[in-house]
């Protein structure tokens, strides 16, 4: 025995889809209300990741700067070190070739505790300049945050006063998808999401699209 196919009429269709239509518009409103705080939030959370990022990447290289600046300030004591030793020795100096390589052995020592004393005000000066920079990021995004919890706030103050009659259309409009075969939801679909107002299906008034006015 064949299943009985149930044929519904071109008006049925288009009454199902206006009534989607019309719910689907009174879920738009209530987005609408919403603004562009969703957007804004979302902004301004990748703004608070991207500093928080910064400002641990500006602290790693502040710490690998005072490893190097430690670093150079052991090798200026050895060095200071060595350069007492060499004194000592040149005090019972035998011959002029070791009083040569002793001589030559402090200057070098000299020179390197020059180079690491200037390599060490490189360094201060970096650091100085990433806690500046630290400085201000810091209250950036102190600002960031703030404005993040004010927005945050904002929305969740519209949407806990919306959030029922939402989800109670929402409910609606998943009835009534139902109700279209899946050609003309695909379509309605499609024509929704191309167009600003969200309007896929609109009446004529007086000869006059309801949705464009022309």
């Amino acid at each position: 025995m064949s299943k009985k196919t149930i044929s519904i009429s071109v008006e049925e269709k288009l009454k199902a889809l206006y009534d989607l239509q019309c719910v689907d518009s009174e879920i738009d409103q209530l987005r609408i209300v919403r603004g562009e705080l969703p957007v804004e939030i979302e902004d301004l959370e990748d703004e608070v990741a991207r500093l928080e990022t910064r400002l641990e990447n500006f602290e790693d290289e502040k710490g690998i700067l005072k490893t190097e600046q430690k670093a150079k300030k052991e090798s200026i004591k050895n060095s200071e070190d060595l350069i007492d030793r060499y004194k000592k020795q040149l005090e019972n100096i035998k011959n002029n070739r070791e009083f040569t390589s002793l001589t030559k052995e402090v200057e070098f020592q000299e020179l390197e505790i020059e180079l690491s004393e200037k390599k060490i005000t490189e360094i201060k000066a970096k650091i100085l300049m990433k806690n500046e920079v630290i400085s201000t990021d810091n209250e950036v995004l102190k600002e960031k945050k703030e404005d993040l919890e004010i927005k945050k706030s904002e929305l969740h103050e519209i949407t806990s006063e919306t959030e029922k009659e939402e989800k109670d259309l929402i409910k609606k409009s998943k009835k009534s998808q139902k109700k279209i075969d899946n050609r003309l939801l695909s379509a309605y679909n499609r024509i929704r999401t191309s167009v600003r107002n969200g309007l896929a299906l609109v009446s004529v008034d007086r000869d006059a699209c309801g949705g464009c006015f022309n």
